[in-house]
């Protein structure tokens, strides 16, 4: 009888919490298309589905599911009390009573808990230190009424822009990424790229890196990514004779990329446009040459991995031949993100160019692909798009929290002032605190409510320094991002890594190592602003940025495994880090000298090898 209770128990609350998702697609879905029928009523709906359903879904006894349940509940009241006062301020002044303000507390508590839940503890430790920080005496001292007020009974703090922009914009777009993959328009594309890689040295671990990228630009997490598209990519790459924590390395370095990858820059971009005022087509043209740098050092530090293990492209019989069938089905991917950018060249909103994706997404997966025309598969992919927003949206209610802190006590300027001390007149040194801190910001966070917070605490800081504000703000992008990859909190890779049956800790080392080009390619854009196509930018200068990140990434690529064509000794190895460094440095007599070095390493190498086969031919193949 108790199996039996415990059962029904695990039905109704999958069934309760499908329903919620449902309705927060549904809701995504109706806003992007036809726009929102009442701000204060859609964000307080979308916040309230989203804690219901990251609480439902949790593990755990029929104990804690009810508490979870009672939690929901009680969570969604504290929303109507807010709406009702909200509505009530609109027609004439109120005041709110010191039992409502305790009220407020209590929902900014269970923010916080159901950020626990679904994140760990990273994201509720910055919380929790920053609302020390506002309250304590030794801080900025304000009183609770007065933040209970300004950062729950307003639509700043909880219900700021991140959760205005999110839930306008941004949850369309993760119904458009969940049609695709439900449908089996990933698997399609991932069986292209390994038809187009196949004769390439590595060639299935290249394959899952223009799968993951691709599909990453439509994820608003690395995480997510990681786990949907890595239980295709990776045991393809281990199949090839990559080593397990090589191939979940791969998968969390590719998905980490689709965050600065346009057009869709895992929801990013918007958020960008939104915060910085700059258009979401200048942000996309300016992220594209350094986001194809990244994937470019990804398939270099694949490739020399494929030589050093002796891995061979696939035998022609291996390689599954791509159909008309495939070619037409691809459409379902090609054509939606051609709609999103035409739809933004006629100067439509970003929400509408979602939806309008969306629309196209469907009938084409409708048409292409059978098994996608039964309900249960659409229900699958609003499901699964629902409980990814419901994360989504109780992160960007921390978030709105943490910044209206953030705006409340000045904390911002004093850190951008702090960095400026410590940095002086040094740009590199005040570039380097930004990266550690966006870093250390970052980590346990989806790209998009990472790149807020880092936006908002370390923006002024860049700003004062001069920096265009778009290579600023990209700067902060790519190591909110990285944070992912970063041991020890490699988020990223420590989900690969069960994929891949590999060590979570070593998984994340090798992601890191795969991902280093990502770390020089912010500063590489600050020195060398051509990259970024933005105005006044030359085609020398561009030339010449090019130049100085091919010799730095082929010189770190072949240095960090000490192989290129053959085994490097630990002199050529540290020579090739020489030269990568010294081709990096923003003086042009030293990138010459390093640029140089490079062509001379690389010369000798092929030399010494070409020697070395000629000496073995003549030998009769003894050496």
């Amino acid at each position: 009888m108790r199996d039996l209770i415990v059962r029904r128990s695990d039905a109704l609350t999958a069934g309760l919490t499908a329903t919620l998702c449902l309705a927060l697609s549904a809701l995504a879905v109706h806003a992007a298309g036809f726009g929102v029928f009442d701000t204060t009523l859609y964000s307080g709906l979308t916040v309230a589905l989203g804690l219901a359903i990251l609480l439902l879904s949790q593990p755990g006894g029929a104990p804690l599911r009810l508490l979870h349940a009672a939690l929901a509940v009680a969570f969604a009241g504290l929303i109507w009390l807010w709406v009702t006062i909200l509505y009530a301020q609109e027609v004439f002044f109120i005041d709110i009573t010191d039992g409502e303000l305790a009220l407020a507390w209590a929902a900014i508590v269970l923010v916080f808990y159901a950020t626990f839940r679904g994140f760990g503890w990273p994201m509720l430790l910055v919380c929790l230190v920053l609302a020390v920080y506002l309250l304590a005496p030794f801080g900025a001292d304000e009183s609770w009424r007065r933040v209970a007020e300004n950062l729950w009974y307003s639509t700043d703090g909880v219900f700021g822009r991140p959760v205005e922009v999110v839930g306008r914009v941004v949850l369309v777009f993760i119904v458009f990424g969940a049609v695709l993959q439900t449908s089996g328009a990933g698997a399609v594309l991932l069986k292209m790229a390994l038809a187009a890689t196949a004769r390439v040295t590595g060639g299935p671990a290249h394959a899952a890196i223009v799968a993951s990228g691709a599909f990453g630009t439509l994820s608003g997490s690395p995480i997510a990514n990681v786990v949907s598209t890595g239980v295709f990519t990776i045991p393809i790459i281990k199949r090839a004779g990559f080593r397990p924590t090589f191939a979940g390395a791969v998968e969390a370095a590719a998905s980490t990329g689709g965050q600065i990858m346009p057009p869709v820059m895992g929801v990013v971009a918007f958020l960008m446009a939104d915060v910085t005022g700059i258009s979401y087509l200048q942000i996309v043209v300016a992220a594209l040459i350094p986001a194809l740098f990244y994937y470019l050092s990804l398939f270099a530090m694949v490739l020399i991995e494929a030589r050093k293990r002796g891995i061979a492209a696939l035998p022609a019989p291996e390689v599954e031949a791509v159909t008309s069938r495939d070619w037409l089905q691809s459409l379902s991917f090609f054509l939606p993100l051609a709609t999103i950018v035409v739809v933004l060249l006629q100067g439509r909103t970003a929400q509408f160019a979602g939806f309008s994706a969306l629309i196209v997404a469907s009938l084409l997966c409708l048409l292409l692909f059978p098994a996608f025309r039964h309900p249960r598969a659409w229900i699958d992919a609003l499901v699964a798009a629902g409980r990814t927003a419901a994360t989504l949206m109780v992160i960007v209610a921390a978030v709105g929290f943490a910044i209206g802190v953030i705006n409340m006590s000045g904390v911002g300027l004093k850190f951008a002032q702090a960095i400026l001390a410590v940095s002086g007149t040094s740009l590199f040194l005040a570039l380097l605190l930004v990266m550690l801190g966006s870093l250390v910001m970052g980590m346990g966070l989806p790209s998009a409510p990472a790149y807020l917070i880092v936006a908002i605490v370390m923006g002024p800081a860049l700003e004062q320094l001069g920096l265009p504000t778009i290579a600023a703000h990209l700067f902060m992008l790519y190591f909110a991002v990285l944070s992912v990859v970063t041991p020890p909190v490699a988020l990223a890779a420590f989900a690969a890594a069960p994929i891949a049956g590999a060590r979570p800790m070593a998984t994340g080392g090798e992601a890191f190592r795969l991902a280093l080009a990502g770390f020089v390619i912010p500063f590489l854009f600050v020195w060398h602003p051509d990259l970024l196509l933005i105005e006044g930018f030359s085609l020398p200068g561009l030339l010449w940025a090019f130049a100085i990140f091919g010799g730095a990434t082929w010189m770190l690529a072949t240095a960090l495994p000490r192989f290129d064509l053959r085994p490097l000794s630990g002199l050529e190895a540290g020579l090739r880090l020489t030269a990568a460094l010294l081709t990096l440095v923003p003086y042009l007599p030293v990138s010459l000298a390093g640029l140089a070095l490079s062509v001379a390493l690389i010369g000798l190498h092929r030399l010494n090898r070409f020697k070395t086969r000629t000496t073995t031919i003549e030998m009769g193949g003894k050496t």
